[in-house]
C-alpha cells in the first residue's frame, strides 16, 4: 500500500504537513525524530488523516493535488 498522509504539529496546531510513505509508522517516527528537514522545527507531530492506495501513481497524484490546495490563499467573504 502507498499513504498519503497529512499531520498537525503538536507544539503548532496550525503547522501542517502533507507527505506520501510505504511505511506510515515508520515515516512518522522520522519526523518526530527530527530526521525530515521540513518538520524538525515543529515536533512533535501527529497523525491528523490517511489514505491508503494501491498505486503508487495515484498516491503521488493525490499528494500533488493536496498540496496545490495548500499552496492556494485562502478566500474571504469581505
Amino acid at each position: 500500500m502507498f499513504y498519503v498522509y497529512i499531520l498537525e504539529s503538536q507544539i503548532a496546531p496550525r503547522q501542517t504537513y502533507i507527505g506520501f510513505s510505504t511505511n506510515l509508522k515508520a515515516r512518522l517516527k522520522t519526523h518526530n525524530a527530527g530526521g525530515c528537514p521540513h518538520t524538525a522545527k515543529f515536533k512533535p507531530w501527529k497523525l491528523a488523516w490517511y489514505c491508503a492506495f494501491p498505486e503508487k501513481t495515484q498516491a503521488l497524484a493525490f499528494e500533488k493535488y493536496l498540496k496545490s490546495i495548500q499552496e492556494r490563499p485562502s478566500q474571504t467573504d469581505d
